[in-house]
């Protein structure tokens, strides 16, 4: 096996070779030639790789002159496994990673082929947006990010620890899983949250402007992601169909429940069934790890009012700040006619009564 070169403090040298430059290739390429390592790209879409190349993110692959340290694919999932297979001949001293979301069966595939797998690290930044392309790309996209590495048994640990400071040179999270308990998981954690924010505002296609008015964040919230691409999302789906359909069918089973205590809600027990059901799941949110992947914590919130004028949000959060609370999190909302937003905050419970009574006093409209 070829040597790996690897930076003595665990940081990559380059070159590093970006095959792909739609959102996260780009990004990719943008957070690391901002630490200054070199990037060179390459997309089978010309426009993609010049909107790539122009907004910094790398120069094009055909001045490379030098074997590269590294080469990530960062392909649609359906293609991933050939184009790593490719990466793998065409360039037989570097470590190769894929980004695709799904892991098991492009591992499969890839064995199967009999390629190299000392040399191939399958990854997952959980990181993106919901616009696409490089113009969305942004350098600090995955900062303190989620990204996990899925080796192999083959894999060297050479290529893992390459894999490993690709991530990290980006400000990401690392985790290692295996390919099939990352695909477990992100069936749950990823994909279960798209088809379910699909299936909700797929019922609004045909609703009344007038009724859609009434919309708050709740609706905002829990559709945010819906506006995802539906081309991408029908391989990830259609590459993990196995896990994700073993958490629908529990779905399933929750819906018909729900849907039979709701047909006679005044029958014996109807009420107890449906506060249940909405304890599970005060449950469950309750289990989602908190502020910087910490222990999940429960935080105060509070609504302040603001006037619809420039400069009101950036006065408030400077008051906060010289109050001296920090903040855990923070939503905007708008009220429906009135030129009044809310800012909705959330602190920590010791905070919270300090917080009230300072910005009342400073003549701020606080609601509890």
């Amino acid at each position: 096996m070829s040597a790996f070169r690897t930076h003595g403090r665990g940081h990559l040298d380059g070159p590093v070779v970006v095959l792909g430059t739609g959102l996260l290739g780009a990004s990719i390429g943008l957070g690391l030639r901002g630490r200054g390592v070199p990037v060179f790209l390459f997309d089978t879409s010309p426009t993609n790789q010049a909107v790539a190349v122009d907004i910094g993110a790398g120069r094009p692959l055909d001045e490379l002159d030098a074997q590269p340290q590294l080469v990530v694919v960062a392909a649609p999932p359906d293609v991933t496994a050939d184009v790593v297979e490719k990466a793998l001949a065409d360039y037989p001293e570097a470590v190769v990673v894929d980004i695709a979301s799904v892991k098991a069966a492009i591992q499969a595939d890839l064995r199967s082929r009999g390629v190299d797998m000392s040399r191939y690290v399958g990854t997952h930044p959980m990181a993106g947006r919901e616009k696409s392309g490089p113009v969305a790309a942004r350098g600090e996209l995955f900062t303190s990010m989620p990204w996990v590495i899925c080796p192999s048994d083959e894999t060297a640990d050479e290529a893992r620890q390459v894999a490993r400071s690709l991530a990290g040179d980006l400000g990401a999270f690392v985790s290692q899983f295996s390919a099939d308990e990352h695909d477990e998981a992100v069936a749950l954690v990823s994909h279960l949250p798209q088809i379910m924010s699909s299936l909700l505002a797929s019922r609004l296609q045909g609703t009344p402007l007038h009724a859609l008015s009434l919309a708050g964040n709740g609706l905002r919230d829990t559709t945010r992601i819906a506006a995802s691409d539906p081309t991408l999302w029908v391989q990830i789906l259609g590459g993990n169909a196995g896990k994700v359909v073993e958490i629908l069918h529990g779905v399933r089973e929750d819906l018909n429940r729900l849907i039979g205590t709701l047909e006679d809600p005044l029958a014996p027990g109807a009420r107890l069934d449906l506060a249940q059901l909405i304890s599970e799941g005060n449950a469950g949110q309750a289990r989602i790890p908190g502020k910087h992947g910490g222990p999940p914590q429960a935080y105060s919130w509070l609504t302040i009012l603001v006037d619809d004028r420039p400069g009101q949000i950036a006065q408030l959060l400077t008051e906060i700040g010289e109050i001296g609370v920090n903040l855990e999190d923070l939503r905007l909302d708008h009220s429906s006619g009135q030129n009044v937003g809310m800012v909705e905050i959330s602190v920590l419970p010791s905070k919270h009564d300090l917080l009230v009574e300072a910005l009342t006093d400073r003549g701020w409209r606080v609601l509890q």
